[in-house]
């Protein structure tokens, strides 16, 4: 079903002190009334820490990454099962730096979110253009085959357990962003793709945007009829600024 979502991506930031320190101001300090789901992403060696912390509350843990085997010789990777077993439900897959610096392919990633379906998880499954694929019109084909090769074998079904995260690759950390329009564009796009081969469905499916995500641009951006809220990277590092972007939506 369709709702809002800020989620915060932490990427490799935090150690256990500063988790719990994070955590524990950020429920202190969580906005009231709002009508929205947060999340948090810490790295793995803080999952279980992160889930204790959050037990008695509404937000929500996500992980970063997932390997698509059940389990064998997969040195340093980390299994659906296992996240299942510290309390993990969610899980991100097929973000920008997973693909540029891990070389992941849209193969590995429809068999990662097969996964995930199965272990009766939800995925928040990022998509999005290079700055060479903007700059030469391509960024709509792009982002079209990253969601067929990936996303378009699944039943309808499946789509309840599917969150669309559009990143333009070229706004992540580099203090560029989208403008309004340009997210809406896109966000559009893809909900006319997802109806196109699924039908109505695709009015209840979740898109957030992602690409340097700040408090001053927050309400402008997440005003856009087509995006229900935010991937957020660095903002979500800082309890003011995460907690001011929550207060956007």
């Amino acid at each position: 079903m369709r709702h809002k979502v800020i989620a915060g991506n932490w990427k490799m930031h935090k150690n256990a002190q500063e988790t719990v320190a994070f955590l524990n101001d950020l429920v202190n300090n969580m906005p009231t009334g709002k009508e929205v789901e947060v999340m948090v992403a810490p790295a793995f060696t803080n999952l279980m820490l992160a889930t204790q912390i959050l037990e008695d509350t509404n937000i929500t843990v996500a992980a970063q990454n997932m390997h698509q085997a059940e389990g064998g010789a997969f040195t340093g990777e980390i299994s659906a099962d296992m996240l299942k077993s510290v309390g993990v439900e969610t899980v991100i897959l097929g973000h920008s730096e997973r693909r540029q610096y891990f070389k992941e392919t849209p193969s590995s990633l429809a068999n990662k979110v097969d996964t995930a379906l199965r272990h009766k998880m939800r995925v928040i499954f990022c998509v999005g253009e290079e700055l060479k694929d903007r700059k030469s019109k391509q960024f709509q084909n792009v982002v079209f085959y990253q969601l067929k090769d990936s996303l378009f074998h699944l039943p309808k079904e499946a789509w309840e357990n599917i969150i669309i995260a559009y990143e333009p690759v070229w706004a992540i950390g580099t203090g560029e962003t989208a403008t309004p329009e340009e997210a809406q564009e896109m966000h559009q796009f893809i909900r006319e793709q997802i109806a196109h081969h699924y039908g109505s469905l695709a009015d209840n499916v979740t898109i957030l945007y992602g690409g340097s995500v700040k408090p001053d641009n927050a309400k402008t951006i997440f005003s856009q009829p087509d995006v229900d809220g935010g991937l957020i990277g660095g903002a979500a590092l800082n309890t003011a600024d995460f907690t001011a972007i929550i207060n956007a939506i």
